[in-house]
């Protein structure tokens, strides 16, 4: 069967905070301070979508481990998903949680 099949970058960037929110470590996601400015972008640009993701870290968790993990789960999480395989997956910590 002919045709093509896509997926929203709504609909990825909501599986993408589904799957940082299952990472141990991560306290919550932050929105950004401007309007439609969202916790979890995601670009599309030739086929290939570039996620980033604005997460506060919980107090005492390793920034370097959380995005690894993070990183790691939103891949597999998305190509699981929605059979898209993501070019880049970013993580900025904008926030630590309060011990």
């Amino acid at each position: 069967m002919e045709g093509h099949a896509s997926v929203a970058a709504d609909v990825l960037a909501s599986y993408a905070a589904d799957a940082a929110r299952e990472v141990d470590g991560v306290a919550g996601l932050v929105e950004g301070h401007l309007p439609r400015q969202g916790a979890v972008r995601v670009e599309e640009a030739e086929g290939c979508a570039t996620v980033e993701l604005h997460l506060e870290l919980a107090w005492g968790a390793s920034a370097q481990e959380v995005g690894s993990e993070v990183q790691r789960r939103v891949a597999a999480y998305l190509e699981r998903m929605a059979g898209a395989k993501p070019g880049a997956v970013n993580v900025v910590v904008d926030q630590i949680g309060k011990p």
